[in-house]
């Protein structure tokens, strides 16, 4: 019997999960590391730290299911978008990895605009040139570190650094590559003209290659390091969206689907190209070959909420601790019993600054209306609203496009509450899907090695023969009627900070 590997490097943690060619979940395992955020507004990780991560989990996948390193057939990688990664001559890391969700870039994100021109810059890359983005990273290290660009010599995206570590190879895909401002995304390659206008060598990226190819193969070293075993292929993979729109089995016109995780995302698939000129959501290439999606991106979601907990649920992680029960449960069970609205708080889920639809690096977290009424539960309740409405407003962008869908498929953390999966369905007025796996962006780059090593013939057959679809949460009007107000307040909220915020920043 045959078996995949998708491995999923995410913000809080790299996880992996082994699974049958029917889908199924044989083992799991996650590892988590830091972020590190020596100034506001940035945010930075260790290489090292998915590495090791990587290996243990691999490790631990296979010591846990006793399957066969040789049975497994191929292998997926999945991983945030966005962030720099800096190797020398000898494939070493050169500074700390600058993550998707940093904002100290937004001088050089005005300069990459004026060279390009900004009309031309979304002509090539569908995307204006934002903080969390590639290109103003690799401008910014050039800049303020020139002793350590002086030694670059590859840049590589989060999973494509686990790719070298894994196969020696340097290369990337289409659906992660979009994401950095370099690349011509409506003819799939990196753009020769931004390249030129802003100086950066062609020499010093990844090849690229499509979603489903195979990039290369378990080295030796990486094979004793992490009980894989040697020459087991590699496929391109995609970007963590893009990889859960496949485990989700988002491939076709007319679907969708929305992640809450660190960040939320609401992914939808084209068949053709489509690009909002002001760039308030993304175009980029979809892990699907010869496909688009249009997504958004905002930076603090689920975020938000473990900020909170972090902070200020000492008693809910013990307590979750003693019971053997996650946190989150503890504290959404608190929320269900605060009424729409959350006694009138209205929360700003800005904590990193905001992507989409604001494109503002200097937005902040903001709770509005707090008086002494308030407690807990409340303040929890208005983070998930709060979040949701951050949602409902790319989704109105998603409309003025013409990218329509009658239903959306739920992932991410935030999916497996029954509490947070209704208020979307309420807020943005849609059935809410979730599917038989919780797994979606490692079970989609998983689907990917399948066809890539041909143990499928194509995406579409392949989600079709894996994904089922739990029914729908749908949207009840009378509440949808009471969180309408709110979130018209919540629109006007930004309007009148938006200028405070700026102020803010430069104190």
């Amino acid at each position: 019997m045959s078996y995949l590997l998708g491995i999923d490097l995410g913000t809080s943690g790299t996880k992996t999960v082994l699974f049958d060619t029917a889908g199924h979940t044989i083992a799991s395992a996650t590892v988590e590391y830091p972020l590190y955020q020596e100034v506001n507004g940035w945010a930075e990780q260790d290489p090292e730290d998915w590495w090791q991560a990587c290996i243990k989990t691999v490790n631990r996948v296979l010591s846990d299911s006793q399957v066969a390193a040789s049975a497994i057939a191929g292998i997926g990688l999945s991983g945030q978008m966005h962030g720099l990664v800096l190797l020398d001559e000898q494939g070493e890391v050169l500074r700390k990895a600058i993550l998707w969700c940093d904002g100290r870039t937004t001088v050089e994100c005005q300069e990459i605009t004026e060279i390009i021109g900004a009309q031309r810059l979304i002509e090539i890359s569908c995307n204006p040139a934002l903080e969390g983005f590639t290109a103003g990273k690799i401008l910014w290290v050039r800049k303020h570190e020139p002793e350590i660009y002086a030694k670059v010599a590859h840049i590589l995206l989060p999973k494509d650094y686990l790719r070298y570590k894994l196969t020696g190879v340097f290369a990337t895909e289409v659906s992660d590559a979009s994401g950095m401002n370099l690349m011509d995304v409506p003819q799939r390659c990196w753009s020769k003209e931004i390249l030129k206008k802003l100086d950066i060598a062609e020499s010093l990226l990844p090849k690229m290659h499509e979603s489903c190819e195979i990039t290369g193969f378990i080295s030796e070293n990486a094979a004793k390091l992490s009980g894989l075993a040697e020459g087991t292929p590699l496929v391109g993979g995609a970007g963590d969206n893009a990889a859960a729109a496949i485990g989700t089995g988002i491939v076709e016109n007319g679907k969708a689907f929305i992640t809450i995780g660190t960040s939320g995302v609401i992914f939808a698939h084209s068949d053709s190209v489509k690009i909002d000129l002001l760039g308030r959501v993304h175009t980029f290439c979809s892990a699907a070959p010869g496909a688009w999606t249009v997504m958004s991106c905002t930076l603090s979601s689920g975020g938000s909420l473990q900020w909170f907990r972090n902070n200020f649920c000492q008693e809910e992680i013990k307590q979750a601790a003693a019971n053997n029960c996650d946190p989150y449960e503890l504290m959404v069970q608190q929320a269900e019993k605060v009424a729409v609205g959350s006694k009138r708080l209205i929360f700003l889920p800005y904590l990193m600054g905001e992507r989409s639809p604001l494109l503002d690096a200097a937005a902040r977290g903001v709770f509005f209306g707090l008086s002494g009424m308030h407690d807990k539960a409340a303040m929890i309740r208005a983070i998930m609203e709060g979040v949701v409405f951050s949602q409902r407003q790319c989704l109105d962008i998603f409309k003025e496009m013409g990218v329509e869908f009658a239903e959306i498929l739920a992932t991410g953390g935030g999916a497996r509450s029954a509490v947070w999966r209704q208020m979307l369905a309420d807020v943005l007025d849609c059935p809410i899907l979730t599917t038989n796996s919780s797994e979606g962006p490692a079970l989609g780059v998983a689907i990917l090695a399948g066809v890539g090593v041909g143990l499928y013939p194509d995406l579409p057959s392949a989600c079709a023969q894996i994904i089922d679809r739990k029914a729908a949460l749908k949207p009840n009007p009378l509440t949808q009627k009471e969180y309408e107000p709110y979130y018209q307040l919540y629109l006007e909220l930004y309007q009148q900070l938006k200028q405070q915020f700026k102020k803010l920043s430069f104190l």
